[in-house]
Parts: structure tokens; sequence; C-alpha cells
């Protein structure tokens, strides 16, 4: 778990053709801070882009249900703010896994 969203947010932000400056809303799961927090700074995200609603310390962490909670927090948010185009959402999976998604709004 740890730090294995810095890699899969790289990831996605290569296929995506985006730097990290590009993203104007970031949901990265806080199943632990530390691993958010290493995500913030390992990857220099603006800290008032990330979680801006509250991350899983807030919200809750619903095992099983964290990647649909993330991404749909990161859809209203796109959604809310008229001047957010680009989102990404991550978060851990036991084993040192993860898994990152970077969503474009187009209306």
């Amino acid at each position: 778990m740890g730090i294995a969203p810095i890699s899969a947010i790289q990831q996605a932000l290569d296929n995506a053709k985006w730097k990290t400056e590009d993203v104007d809303i970031w949901e990265i799961n806080e199943a632990f801070a530390a691993t958010t927090i290493a995500c913030l700074y390992e990857l220099n995200i603006d800290i008032s882009k990330l979680n801006i609603a509250g991350g899983a310390i807030a919200l809750g962490h619903p095992v099983g249900a964290s990647g649909c909670r993330i991404l749909v927090s990161l859809t209203f948010r796109l959604l809310q703010d008229p001047n957010a185009r680009r989102g990404v959402a991550a978060l851990c999976a036991g084993g040192g896994m993860s898994i990152a998604v970077c969503i474009e709004k187009f209306i």
C-alpha cells in the first residue's frame, strides 16, 4: 500500500498526456494519511486541489466501495466547479497495489 498510488498516478498522467499542474481536482483515498501525504509531496500536488470536500478521514472509508466513492466525489466536484476540467482519482489496495484514473469534463 504505502506509496503505490504515486506510480499509478504517474502512469495515468502519462497515458492521458497530462502533467501534475494540468489537474484541477485530486481525489486520493486516505486509507492511510501517510499515503496521501507521500503523494502530495512526491507528485508536487497543490494542496488546495487535494480532497477538497474532505477525504476518507473526513467522509469515511467504505471498504469495498472506496473506489466508487472517490470517483463519484471527483465527478461531482468537477460538475460543481465551472472552472475545473480535469481530475485524478487514486487509491491503494492490499499487497502494494494501486489504481488511478484521469477524467476530463467536456460540457
